[in-house]
């Protein structure tokens, strides 16, 4: 096997298997940094003697003997576990391979508990909300400091920055590696949700850069929420969660144009969405809806965007059941870009008049002052109501706040085709 081979495979073995590894080895170690470390020197050993013995038969298992040897080394080095090492030190062996069964069966035996903790603690609100990403992609997702700088177009030495930071926090924090329980698990549970919808989000609408999608966060945001619902499938908000990405990443080929401009909702053909996917995503909502009556904020939204999945064609929405589904979830989780949504959703259902009104409302408010969406949103219904003029002026203050090329090009071309109308 060549170089580059060997260690195409590390990287596609690493993808799958450093989650699981570094949630073993974290649970013994009690150090999310020094278990990712472990992690590393085992996947460093990979790239270096793959090339040349071959790729083992169980790779996984592989990575997961050599960072177990390298814990062990560093429990028997460590004074300060000392304890630590009292403790476990019935499952420690002295033969030649260092590892007795009974300590293979620690980390094995407990491997999806142990991902579940990872998940709550790479998640912890004690960390930055750019900390709490970061670490989740490295950690649960298994990219490069590289892999993610590239995602969100920000320096490599940032990201590493966060990731040590965050680990550092954890560390100084004294996060406990388990699964939170009664009160505390609701709280944790919706920082983690959030993380996993704040990674969608940025692939699913880019906030910068000259792609309005980066499908690559899009689909590591689902697989992170599909693997979240296998570890706990009675959360109802979870499920809720992955409805809601599995509808929304449905429409991801029909979002753009061959040359990439962005494509609204409205104006994409409905053919080009995966309806596999929105199969998945109407099965993940009954199943939400079905552990819960009292639907939450993102089996709401799953639901709003079930409303578009099951459409065949955009006259075809039900737009009284958004609007009425939009005041649930004003109710639930209010904030102001919710009410934006809901006046789109009025403006559908009885007219752009209606919509108007509660835009207007919405421009006092200082959250939305630089929130492109506000004038982009005005500057559709003003179009609608045939103030062109006015709505021209709305779309150049929309294209001036967004910090995305592709948009800033769409809200360009919109401008000039209203005034040019008047």
């Amino acid at each position: 096997m060549s170089l580059s081979d060997a260690h195409r495979t590390v990287e596609a073995v690493w993808r799958i298997e450093s989650p699981r590894l570094v949630a073993g080895l974290a649970r013994l170690m009690r150090d999310v940094g020094v278990a990712e470390e472990l992690a590393q020197d085992a996947l460093v050993a990979a790239m270096e003697k793959w090339p040349e013995s071959g790729v083992p038969d169980n790779p996984g298992a592989w990575l997961m003997s050599v960072a177990k040897r390298r814990a062990i080394d560093q429990i028997r080095r460590n004074e300060v576990l000392a304890r630590k090492l009292g403790e476990i030190g019935r499952n420690l062996a002295a033969d030649g391979e260092g590892v007795m069964p009974d300590f293979d069966a620690t980390l094995e035996d407990h491997i999806e508990d142990d991902l579940l903790r990872l998940v709550f603690v790479a998640c912890h609100p004690v960390l930055s909300t750019d900390g709490r990403v970061a670490l989740t992609l490295r950690l649960l997702g298994g990219l490069t400091t590289d892999e993610i700088a590239r995602a969100y177009l920000v320096p490599e030495s940032t990201i590493a920055q966060r990731i040590v930071r965050a680990k550092k926090t954890l560390a100084k924090a004294g996060v406990p590696f388990e699964v939170p329980v009664g009160n505390e698990r609701v709280a944790r549970l919706s920082s983690v949700l959030e993380v996993i919808y704040l990674v969608f989000n940025e692939g699913y609408a880019a906030t910068a850069g000259d792609s309005w999608l980066r499908p690559t966060l899009c689909e590591e945001a689902l697989r992170l929420g599909r693997v979240l619902a296998g570890l706990i499938p009675d959360e109802p908000e979870v499920h809720g969660l992955v409805a809601l990405m599995e509808i929304q990443a449905s429409r991801l080929r029909a979002r753009t144009g061959p040359d990439g401009a962005p494509v609204l909702l409205l104006d994409q053909d409905r053919g080009r969405w995966d309806h596999m996917l929105i199969r998945r995503g109407l099965a993940a909502l009954e199943r939400a809806e079905a552990l819960d009556a009292e639907r939450g904020p993102y089996t709401l939204q799953a639901a709003i965007a079930a409303c578009h999945g099951r459409a065949r064609t955009a006259e075809e929405t039900d737009w009284m059941r958004i609007a009425a589904l939009y005041a649930g979830l004003a109710q639930v989780a209010p904030s102001p870009v919710v009410e934006l949504n809901r006046a789109v959703a009025l403006s559908m259902a009885f007219g752009p008049a209606a919509g108007l009104e509660l835009v207007d409302e919405l421009t006092a408010v200082p959250a939305l002052k630089e929130y492109h969406l506000l004038p982009s949103v005005r500057g559709d219904l003003l179009v609608k109501l045939g103030r062109l003029r006015e709505a021209g002026a709305e779309f150049e203050r929309a294209a001036a706040l967004t910090r995305n090329e592709r948009e800033r090009e769409l809200l360009t071309a919109r401008a000039v085709a209203a005034r040019a109308d008047t």
